[in-house]
């Protein structure tokens, strides 16, 4: 099957919601598997070599997501509520400054990690769980 077929049958089969939810638990699930250990890494040296090991891949993955999710929402097509539109272009916003941090070995990796969660579980529908 060609790429555009495949993408074609995603989108007859997916929601954009869950499609959404699914390529940002993917850029999560990435994000995760470094976090531990470059949060807790003391030198900058060792930060430099997780980032080399694919935690910057990682990051990029996640960013090509918030740049796009920036991309829908500044889209005067994009039916959200102006108030969450906005709330949520602020958020890129912020990831996309996190995210700098992190690549300079001054943020910590879980902070992108936990915003991640939580708007996978607004995409999941978990409301609540969003809340708390």
């Amino acid at each position: 099957m060609g790429i555009a077929a495949y993408k074609r049958t995603i989108s007859q089969t997916e929601t954009p919601r869950q499609i959404e939810r699914r390529v940002l638990s993917r850029a999560t699930s990435e994000l995760d598997r470094f976090r531990a250990e470059y949060d807790s890494a003391e030198q900058g040296l060792d930060r430099l070599g997780i980032l080399a090991k694919g935690l910057s891949n990682a990051l990029w993955q996640n960013q090509r997501v918030w740049l796009a999710f920036q991309n829908d929402l500044s889209q005067e097509s994009n039916t959200l509520p102006p108030n969450l539109r906005a709330s949520l272009l602020s958020l890129s916003i912020w990831v996309d400054s996190h995210t700098r941090g992190v690549l300079h070995g001054n943020n910590k990796v879980a902070p992108l990690v936990d915003i991640n969660r939580t708007i996978i579980r607004a995409l999941d529908g978990n409301t609540m769980q969003v809340m708390e």
